[in-house]
Formats: C-alpha cells, sequence, structure tokens
C-alpha cells in the first residue's frame, strides 16, 4: 500500500512539472514576426528594377518583391527627410506630431513630448527594437530604441549610413541575439546628395567615393546610359547627376543583400515582415520638397512573414511580381506593423490604419484616396501645402501661395539646377520656370491624361465643383488630424 502511495505522488508530481514545464514554454514561446523596416533616403521609384527601370540594377531589392509584393500606389504623406521619418515612426501627420522640418542643426525641429512612436509601442509589447544609420529625429524619448546600433547624423559623409554592407554586418549580432521578436530600423543615408552640396561645375557624388566602401562593388553608370524622367530636363548635368544616384542606389542595394542574407542565415527570414520604402522623392528640383507625385509617389516593396508563394513568372521578370493598387500611404506603417505584430490599433494613437488586409485578402474598399501634408524644410523654407489625390484627380492647397517656393540647399547648389539657371533656360521638365517658382493658392490636376502635373485645372469653369468637393475633403481632413494651419481658412 505504501508503494503505491509513493508511485501515485511521484506520478502526480512529473504531471504537474510536466504541466507547469509546458505553461513556461508557452509563455517564453513568441512566435510573432521579426520586423526589419528599410528606409531609404531620396530613391524614388523610377530607379528601380522592380518599378520597370532596366538600366539600374537592383537584383536584392528586386528579389524582395518577387518574394513579396510591390505596391503600385503608395505615398509619403511629405517629401522632407525628418518630417517624413517622423510620420513613418509615429503614424501621425507631421503637423500632428510636432516635426514641421529637419531635426539637424539650427533647424532644430521635433516631435511634441507626448508623441508614443512605433519603437516605443513595440518595445512595451514584447519586441527588442534597435535602429542603425540616419536618425534625423528628436526628442530621442519619443523615437527610442532599446539599442542604438550606430549613430547616424543628417550629411555626415564619415556616418556608416552610407555604408550598408558594414551596416548590416553590425546588425548582425542584435539580429542573432534577440530571443524575443525584433525590430530593426535600417535607415540608409543613400541615395541622398553628398555634402557638401555645391560642386558646380561637377556632379554631386551622392556619396560615391574613388575608394569605394567594404564591401561594395561599386557599379558605375555611363551618363548617355541612365533614364531621365520626364519631369527633369534631358540635359548633360541631370545625366550626370543620375549617374551618380544610380550608384549610390546598386550600393544600397547590396546592403540591402548582405541584410537578408544574414536573415536567411540565421533562419530568421520567413518569420519576418520586410518592408522596403523611402523618405520622400529623388534630390532633385522639381521632386522632394514638393507635393507633386515626383517628391511623394514613391516604392513600398513589402515580404510578409510565412512561406514565399512566388510564381516562376515572377521570378524570371520582376514586373510580373504580385503587385497592388490600392492608395496607402506613410501614415499607414506603423498601424499595419503593429497589427502584424498582433498589438490592438485601439490602444494607440495612430491616424492611418493597417493594410495587412490588402496583403493578405486583397480587401479594395477604403483604399482609394490619400492626403499629404508639407509645412516645412529648412527652417528658412515656410511654405506650408496641403493635398488630396484620388486615382483620377490632385489638389493641392498652396497656403503661403503669395510667396515665391523656396528651394532646399541640395537641390538650389545641384549640377542639375545651376546649369539651367545659367544657361537661363524658361522651362525645366516640361514646365515654365516662372510657374514653378511662383504658384496659385490651388493646383488641380488630371492625374489619368495628365501625369506630369503641368496642366493646372483648378480654375476652369467645368472644374468648379470638383475643386470645391476636394477642397471640403481638405477641411475635414485638416479637422480630424487638428492642423494648425486650419485657421487660414478663415483668417487668410
Amino acid at each position: 500500500m505504501l508503494n503505491i502511495k509513493i508511485f501515485s505522488f511521484s506520478a502526480m508530481t512529473l504531471v504537474l512539472c510536466a504541466i507547469n514545464f509546458a505553461a513556461l514554454s508557452s509563455e517564453k514561446a513568441d512566435n510573432r514576426p521579426n520586423i526589419v523596416m528599410i528606409v531609404a533616403d531620396d530613391h524614388g521609384s523610377d530607379a528601380i528594377g522592380a518599378y520597370g527601370n532596366k538600366v539600374v540594377q537592383t537584383p536584392f531589392i528586386d528579389a524582395l518583391a518577387q518574394d513579396g509584393a510591390r505596391f503600385d500606389n503608395a505615398f509619403a504623406t511629405v517629401s522632407s527627410c525628418s518630417p517624413s521619418r517622423s510620420v513613418i515612426l509615429s503614424g501621425q501627420h507631421n503637423h500632428s506630431n510636432g516635426m514641421y522640418g529637419l531635426q539637424h542643426k539650427q533647424h532644430h525641429f521635433s516631435s511634441v513630448d507626448s508623441v508614443k512612436s512605433l519603437p516605443v509601442i513595440l518595445s512595451e509589447n514584447g519586441y527588442k527594437t534597435a535602429r542603425i544609420g540616419k536618425y534625423h529625429l528628436g526628442p530621442e524619448q519619443v523615437y527610442k530604441f532599446d539599442k542604438t546600433l550606430s549613430e547616424g547624423a543628417a550629411n555626415d559623409m564619415q556616418s556608416i549610413a552610407r555604408s550598408p554592407v558594414e551596416m548590416a554586418e553590425h546588425s548582425k549580432n542584435f539580429i542573432a541575439q534577440s530571443e524575443q521578436p525584433f525590430f530593426l530600423y535600417f535607415a540608409s543615408d543613400d541615395p541622398h546628395r553628398g555634402y557638401p552640396f555645391d560642386t558646380f561645375p561637377e556632379p554631386n557624388t551622392f556619396g560615391n567615393r574613388s575608394q569605394g566602401y567594404p564591401g561594395i562593388k561599386e557599379v558605375v553608370y555611363q551618363p548617355e546610359d541612365v533614364l531621365v524622367p520626364s519631369y527633369l530636363p534631358d540635359t548633360h548635368a541631370a545625366r550626370l547627376e543620375i549617374a551618380q544616384y544610380y550608384q549610390a542606389i546598386s550600393r544600397l542595394d547590396q546592403g540591402v543583400g548582405s541584410l537578408i542574407q544574414i536573415l536567411k542565415d540565421q533562419g530568421k527570414y520567413e518569420n519576418t515582415l520586410i518592408l522596403y520604402l523611402s523618405d520622400n522623392g529623388i534630390a532633385f528640383p522639381g521632386a522632394k520638397t514638393n507635393l507633386y507625385d515626383a517628391g511623394i509617389h514613391l516604392p513600398l516593396i513589402v515580404k510578409a512573414p510565412g512561406e514565399n508563394q512566388t510564381s516562376k513568372a515572377c521570378m524570371q521578370n520582376a514586373q510580373s511580381c504580385v503587385s497592388y493598387q490600392q492608395m496607402v500611404s506613410w501614415l499607414d506603417l506603423s498601424s499595419t506593423i503593429l497589427d502584424y505584430a498582433n498589438v490592438s490599433l485601439s490602444s494607440v494613437n495612430m491616424q492611418g490604419k493597417s493594410f495587412k488586409a490588402v496583403i493578405e485578402k486583397n480587401e479594395t474598399v477604403g483604399w482609394d484616396e490619400v492626403f499629404a501634408s508639407h509645412s516645412m524644410h529648412e527652417v528658412m523654407m515656410y511654405y506650408p501645402m496641403r493635398m488630396v489625390r484620388n486615382k483620377n484627380y490632385k489638389l493641392i492647397w498652396n497656403i503661403a501661395h503669395g510667396l515665391t517656393y523656396p528651394f532646399a540647399a541640395d537641390l538650389q547648389q545641384s549640377l542639375m539646377w545651376q546649369d539651367v539657371r545659367r544657361r537661363g533656360l524658361e522651362q525645366y521638365g516640361g514646365r515654365q520656370i516662372e510657374d514653378f517658382l511662383n504658384r496659385p493658392e490651388f493646383e488641380l490636376f488630371d492625374m489619368q491624361n495628365d501625369p506630369q502635373e503641368l496642366h493646372n485645372l483648378a480654375y476652369l469653369p467645368k472644374y468648379t465643383e470638383l475643386r470645391s468637393q476636394l477642397i471640403q475633403k481638405l477641411k475635414t481632413f485638416q479637422q480630424t488630424t487638428n492642423d494648425p494651419w486650419i485657421t487660414k481658412w478663415q483668417y487668410e
């Protein structure tokens, strides 16, 4: 009898231990996906193989599109570095989060202290977070990461942000040692213009240098081979700079390839949500710091966690990859990431919405318009604009239309612009320079028939009703996002 009791007690103990161990294992196991966000600097969709450019070499970014999907209607909400990055990591428009312009040096803009950003929310919900490369945000307590793998000041040519393979190598230990799911913010300084910006009569180097960078096989392009986007003048000066721009993109592409290989080597690629995007359009006049499509219509490539379902046709031709036509914006990125991380969106203050259902179910309802809000770039560049765009029309409200449109230093000093001005040309990319510098209060464009946005329809009687409808949409947008500039409707 005694032996039976001992046996029963021992069996019960083993059962209880097994239950407790299972419970502990369950508590420790967190199978939520890892998240890697790759943010390029001034990279337009004009120079990616997956978006149709057959000259620029971006095999690793193209491969990511093959494993995931390409968004064809993805938009930044502002075409300026710090404001755009604040939107990406807060899910709030720059006029809502307070990052009205650039963060560095005398510009000194920063988000308001009450903003709760994506890395902070993820950290509070069990993710290990780290950043590497260009930061360009403030204050640090608002955009706080658990680990800083490298510092990245704006326009710092010595920063590791110009050396993307090194960035990947510096990320390796963080990726390997993370038992929790992790969020890696991988922000390159490429293909931003190199500093100093004033290089006339030579083209800007876009960070390219004669000694190269560790692990990089430099890809050099000839000016006669590059593709000049329609919104730029097809001049020799333009081609010289685009060739340098392409070289910086191919360098960044190799860093993307190194980072993805590290994820694969450590068995973490499949269960990782990877996003590739840019903060704003290319650093050429007419793109960056504008709400024309050249400044905000950008690449977005998303590889969702899970088994790759790519077709063979896609593997052979990036143009046949999965693509989405839904209109999404950088306002939606934080909400989407939190959705994948299984964090309740009702508990966070985000102005965007998750497009996870677009990826998983090809959801189409509610993805037919986007809004944009530009306030400043450099502190000297006051020129607030608001925009609403659907697939057919775009309306821009130039709030300070009485002022001459101001130039960012890197655009003003570019070889391309200096060449146009010194030769006394009156047109720039099909647009009259006078119209480019002095803009009316409203600009209305037919995006189907006038994708270059050259013909302003705002003051034609035929479009009076449409203009009124879009203005009302702008006012509603400003009300719902607490835009301080909404008072301009009443007082100016």
